[in-house]
């Protein structure tokens, strides 16, 4: 069998190949290392600091009221937050009472959010104050009972918050007096109505967490997660980082409703006692100010946003020699930034290196990194401890010999239990072998060398990377395609120098439509009410026709090729 069985021991003595999980639910784990460490500090915001005691407390608060208005065992709850305590708070209630948590991003656009509400059957949502439109304006399309909203300034110390509301809160449209919704102080006091009752006992293999991800097709499904899968990250990513210790500062600026923010930078640390310092709003300005000032030990992030640290002045000086470890996921890292990276962080006296990693949301988020101590160029590193990846010939059980590429599977106690509400794409991506595991067919493809590091070369489902987020062509040429003006279009990746890969659309009008700015525009504002701002189009551009493969499909890699020679010529010529 041509399996990489977790070499870590091999090449890191104190790594172990097989660790022992903890059987309980998710809170029951940060319950467990709150009694342990109750006065260390489990998270900053903003110049105010939370110790484990207290973040208990806020959860049992948070879990009384959640069972007050009506939240039961199984009930999906809505999280549409940034990073900030009280979605920290939520997420463990939540899964206190027995609930699973529906994790979106609050920045989506209006008709996304309604699909996300639906699709989960979610009851009860919870997002901050400048989002409220956004919700009530669909809400009478879903099942939710209750919306609650919460504002950052609720969760500021004193006089950050007369600072924040002088402005950035000026800019938030002001909600009704007498909206429907539950405000977040309020909601808090309805725990006062709960006597007893509010903990449900959920075992490791039930759903906690819902997370979304386009699938094996690129059409948007939830991904259900378990507690073990979450928990059994979390001890993962420590065991495979024995320089952590607890009490350690992790810089979270990934977003909690992605598998990397939630899985790593928050649930990893906060289940192991480290300590999350909180980015509800990524900025690289804020963030290096972040890593210097908060003098962080780890750092978890996409490329772009590496890339970003290295353009600002604002690092000229600066100590990291405070860093333990420096991560790096969510798409691939060049060799070139790769280097780029690493001698800045040796200018600027850290003593690490840039260790690239590799998973996807069906595994929460990363299942294989590169050792701390040995680099191989190219390579995404090795699994984790019990997790195990094979090569095979794409689509089929048959494994490949070491160096031949191929598509890679992924098994271990971290793959998720199922879509929801699609079995059919499910038994395509999850499949028993007969060595007695479950595959996740990524969908990907690589290779694997004698000595286990597995190596990334690309996607082989069609999907864009911009920034970090996944976008799917596929999707966007449906709500492009439902326009008016629109007979056909074909939606590409264009390479980018900051954000990696940025959204293209071509498009070929329907008869009789002119080509012009003003048309290109109504397309563009079509798509502003219907997708994510990170995956609006950078371009539209007009054909007559489109390039189609033999059997008549829309041959998109003939945009891509190009794409690319036009940028060849641009920089030849500049």
């Amino acid at each position: 069998m041509i399996t990489a069985k977790t070499p870590w021991k091999d090449h890191l003595g104190d790594v172990p190949m097989h660790l022992d999980y903890f059987e309980g639910s998710m809170c029951e784990a940060l319950e467990s290392i709150a009694q342990k460490y109750p006065d260390y500090v489990a998270f900053d915001f903003m110049g105010k600091s939370t110790t484990y005691r207290r973040l208990m407390q806020d959860v049992e608060t948070c879990a009384k009221a959640l069972k007050t208005i009506g939240i039961r065992e199984g009930d999906k709850v809505t999280i549409a937050m940034p990073n900030c305590p009280q979605a920290i708070c939520l997420f463990y209630a939540v899964n206190l009472v027995g609930g699973i948590a529906n994790m979106i991003h609050p920045l989506s656009a209006e008709k996304e959010i309604e699909f996300y509400l639906n699709e989960s059957g979610s009851v009860t949502a919870i997002t901050l104050d400048q989002f409220y439109h956004k919700f009530e304006a669909i809400r009478k399309n879903t099942k939710v009972v209750n919306i609650i909203i919460a504002s950052i300034r609720d969760a500021l110390a004193q006089p950050i918050k007369a600072g924040y509301m002088l402005t950035e809160g000026r800019k938030i449209k002001k909600i009704p007096a007498d909206a429907p919704v539950i405000r977040w102080q309020e909601f808090m006091r309805l725990s006062k109505c709960c006597f007893y009752d509010y903990r449900v006992k959920r075992a490791s293999d039930d759903p906690a967490v819902i997370l979304y991800s386009g699938g094996t097709t690129g059409t948007t499904k939830g991904i259900v997660l378990t507690n073990r899968n979450f928990n059994a990250l979390g001890q993962q990513v420590i065991a495979a980082n024995p320089m952590f210790r607890p009490g350690d500062k992790m810089l979270a600026a990934m977003p909690i409703f992605h598998g990397f923010g939630l899985g790593v930078c928050i649930h990893t640390m906060l289940t192991q006692g480290g300590r999350c310092i909180l980015v509800p709003r990524f900025t690289p300005k804020t963030y290096a100010r972040d890593l210097v000032k908060k003098r962080c030990n780890f750092v978890a992030g996409v490329p772009t946003l590496y890339e970003a640290l290295l353009r600002l002045k604002d690092m000229d000086g600066a100590d990291l020699s405070c860093l333990k470890g420096v991560f790096s996921g969510g798409d691939s890292l060049s060799i070139e930034l790769k280097k780029k990276l690493d001698k800045f962080l040796y200018d600027h006296k850290a003593t690490v290196q840039v260790r690239e990693g590799y998973g996807t949301t069906e595994t929460v988020t990363a299942c294989c990194l590169t050792p701390s101590h040995m680099y191989k160029a190219g390579s995404i590193g090795l699994p984790f401890p019990d997790t195990y990846i094979k090569i095979v010939e794409p689509g089929t059980d048959r494994e490949l010999p070491y160096g031949e590429e191929g598509e890679i599977l992924l098994a271990g106690p971290t793959v998720m239990k199922e879509y929801m509400h699609h079995p059919h794409e499910t038994a395509l991506t999850l499949r028993a072998h007969d060595d007695g595991l479950t595959w996740v067919y990524t969908g990907d493809l690589g290779m694997m060398d004698e000595q286990g590091f597995v190596y990334f070369r690309g996607r082989a489902k069609r999907m864009i990377i911009t920034s970090g987020y996944n976008v799917y062509p596929a999707q966007l040429e449906n709500i492009i395609d439902a326009h008016e003006f629109v007979q056909m279009s074909c939606v590409i990746g264009v390479p980018d120098p900051y954000k990696m890969q940025r959204v293209k659309a071509f498009v070929k009008l329907a008869a009789g439509v002119e080509e012009s700015e003003e048309t290109k525009q109504a397309i563009l504002d079509h798509c502003r009410k219907h997708v994510a701002k990170y995956a609006m189009p950078s371009d539209v551009e007009f054909r007559s026709d489109m390039p189609k493969t033999l059997v008549g499909k829309v041959a998109y890699r003939v945009l891509e090729e190009e794409e690319l020679h036009k940028m060849k010529q641009q920089e030849q010529t500049a």
